[in-house]
C-alpha cells in the first residue's frame, strides 16, 4: 500500500508558499500602486497565478514584470500583477456588469473579473492559448464566464452589449468593432503607446468612455506594455 502521507504533505507546503507568496504580492506590489479596490485585492489574495503559467514561468507568477507567453506566432505578454490590477480598479466593474476580456490568454485576468462582475465573456484568437483558458476555467468551476475563440479586434458582437471591455494590453488601432459593442455608459479600459515608442516602455493606462453615442477617454497612470499585435496601426510609408 503506497503511503501518501509524503506527497499529501508536499502539496500541502506548496499551497502555503503560495498563499504567502500572494499575500507579499498584494501588500508589496498591488497595495503599493494605489489598488484600493477590496474586492479585488481579496480575488487577487484567492486566485493561485501560477495555475495559468506554464511549468517554466510558474515561479516568476508573482514578480512585477511582463511575462512572455508567444504561441502559433503571436507575440503575447501578461501583463504584470500590479499593471493588471490597476486597470482592472480603473474600470470600476459593478456585480452586474457584463465584462468583455480581450486577450484573456490563459485565463487569469477572467478568473479575477469573474470575483467581481456578474458575467465574464473571455475572447482569445490563437487557439492553443483558447484551449488553455478553458480547461483552466473549467478546473476552477467559473460557471459565469464564457469563452469565444475569435480575432480580437471582432470582439464578441453576439454577447454584445458590454458594461466593460477590458484589454489585456496596449493598442494602437483597430477599436472601432469593440466600441460599438460597448452600452451607453460603457467603459473601455487598454494602455496606449506614447506617440513614437516603439519599445513598449512608454504607454498610458486609459479608460474610454460611451456617452450619448461619443467616446472620450481620461488617462488613468503611465505602465509599459507592448502593443498587442492585433491593435497594431499598419505602417505607413510615404515617399519623398
Amino acid at each position: 500500500m503506497q503511503d501518501t502521507s509524503l506527497e499529501d504533505a508536499s502539496i500541502a507546503e506548496r499551497l502555503s508558499q503560495s498563499a504567502r507568496f500572494r499575500r507579499t504580492m498584494v501588500d508589496c506590489q498591488i497595495r503599493t500602486f494605489d489598488v484600493t479596490d477590496q474586492l479585488l485585492l481579496a480575488r487577487m489574495l484567492d486566485v493561485p497565478r501560477e495555475h495559468f503559467l506554464p511549468p517554466e514561468l510558474a515561479p516568476l507568477a508573482y514578480s512585477d514584470t511582463g511575462l512572455q507567453m508567444n504561441r502559433g506566432g503571436e507575440r503575447r505578454t501578461l501583463l504584470p500583477p500590479l499593471v493588471l490590477a490597476r486597470l482592472i480598479q480603473g474600470a470600476s466593474v459593478e456585480s452586474t456588469d457584463t465584462v468583455l476580456d480581450v486577450g484573456a490568454a490563459t485565463g487569469y485576468s477572467s478568473t479575477l473579473l469573474a470575483g467581481l462582475a456578474g458575467r465574464v465573456v473571455a475572447l482569445e484568437s490563437e487557439r492553443s492559448l483558447y484551449n488553455e483558458l478553458r480547461s483552466n476555467l473549467d478546473s476552477f468551476g467559473l460557471t459565469k464566464v464564457q469563452t469565444v475563440l475569435a480575432p480580437l479586434p471582432e470582439g464578441a458582437p453576439k454577447e454584445a452589449p458590454f458594461d466593460v471591455i477590458f484589454i489585456n494590453g496596449a493598442v494602437e488601432a483597430n477599436l472601432d468593432a469593440l466600441f460599438a459593442q460597448l452600452k451607453d455608459g460603457g467603459r473601455l479600459v487598454a494602455l496606449k503607446p506614447l506617440s513614437g515608442d516603439l519599445t513598449g516602455r512608454a504607454s498610458k493606462a486609459v479608460r474610454y468612455e460611451k456617452i450619448d453615442g461619443g467616446t472620450g477617454y481620461r488617462v488613468l497612470f503611465d505602465a509599459p506594455a507592448p502593443v498587442l499585435d492585433a491593435f497594431r496601426r499598419d505602417e505607413q510609408f510615404t515617399f519623398f
